[in-house]
Order: structure tokens, then C-alpha cells, then sequence
């Protein structure tokens, strides 16, 4: 009767321990790390809704857009300033969509910093704890963004008037 195990069988069992441990923690690292996608705005609205938060989440652009802050509950999350590096410039335009005015400039929000101190809002994009989105219109680099869809994902138009289209023509088909 055998009382050890050989060289071999060891090294087995280690090799069979050491790949199980790589699949888990790599698995644990896709899951830690969301931000390791590029997030555009035809997907922001879905990349905040997989992350974990209680009250809400608010993405807020300052000055030309060059620096965006991701608030989760309230307070700024570092783990995700170099995701929003470069994510939008200061051509971007937030717009109100009204079934009666049509599109409508959206006034931002005002925003006081640590010391008090207001900053120039470039875009800021807030969803509540039931992952609904504030209902905008984004124009950015020729595209327009519809943030407005309750529980779709952002729609993506080649301009103004084709969304404008779109709007009626969805508005009529619901008062008939």
C-alpha cells in the first residue's frame, strides 16, 4: 500500500489548482471593472443602468466637457474619471423635446463645487433608482442622441428634423 504521492500527481494538482484559480480571478476582474469599455453616448444609458447604486446615479460634465465626474448616491466614484476621458467636447448640445414646442433647449442644471463655488455645466445625464433616465436630446458630432425613450436604449438620428419626424409621427399614432 502506497503512503505519498509521486512527483507527478503533485504537479497535477497544482496545475489543476493554479488554472481554476486564473479563471477565477479573471472572471472577478470583468465583473470589478466595468469601465474597462468605452462608453459612447449610445450606450451611456445602459452602462449606467448595470452599475449598483441606491437613490441615483448622475454623469456630470464640466467647463468645455473637458472633465466628467460620475456620482453614485451623491458622491463623486474616482474609479471611473479615466472611462469619461474624452468623452464629449464642447459641441454638444442637450435639448427638451415637447409633443407642442417641438425641441426645446434644456436648461442645465446649476452646479456649486466643494467650495462653493458654481461651475459651467457642459452635460450632465442623471437616472433614478427604478433606471429611468432623464427624457433629453443630445446633438453631438452631426448625430442626435434620444434619451427620451422610458425603457428603450438611446435612439440615434442623423439630424434635428429626423427625429423631430420620427416624434410626430409617433405622436399622432398614439392620439388617433
Amino acid at each position: 500500500m502506497r503512503k505519498a504521492f509521486s512527483l507527478i500527481e503533485l504537479l497535477i494538482v497544482v496545475i489543476i489548482i493554479g488554472v481554476v484559480y486564473n479563471l477565477a480571478v479573471g472572471s472577478f476582474e470583468k465583473i470589478a471593472k466595468p469601465q474597462s469599455q468605452k462608453i459612447t453616448l449610445q450606450n451611456l444609458k445602459s452602462f449606467l443602468a448595470k452599475l449598483e447604486y441606491e437613490k441615483q446615479i448622475k454623469l456630470l460634465c464640466l467647463d468645455d466637457c473637458s472633465r466628467c465626474s460620475l456620482f453614485v448616491d451623491g458622491a463623486v466614484d474616482e474609479d471611473f474619471e479615466k472611462v469619461f476621458e474624452d468623452f464629449l467636447d464642447m459641441s454638444v448640445q442637450v435639448y427638451r423635446y415637447d409633443p407642442l414646442l417641438g425641441v426645446v433647449d434644456y436648461q442645465q442644471e446649476l452646479y456649486f463645487d466643494s467650495n462653493d463655488v458654481e461651475q459651467r455645466v457642459c452635460f450632465s445625464y442623471a437616472m433614478g433608482r427604478d433606471k429611468i433616465g432623464e427624457q433629453i436630446v443630445v446633438k453631438f458630432k452631426d448625430k442626435v442622441y434620444d434619451f427620451s425613450l422610458y425603457t428603450d436604449d438611446v435612439m440615434l438620428y442623423d439630424s434635428l428634423e429626423e427625429f423631430m419626424e420620427s416624434k410626430e409621427k409617433l405622436y399622432n399614432k398614439v392620439m388617433r
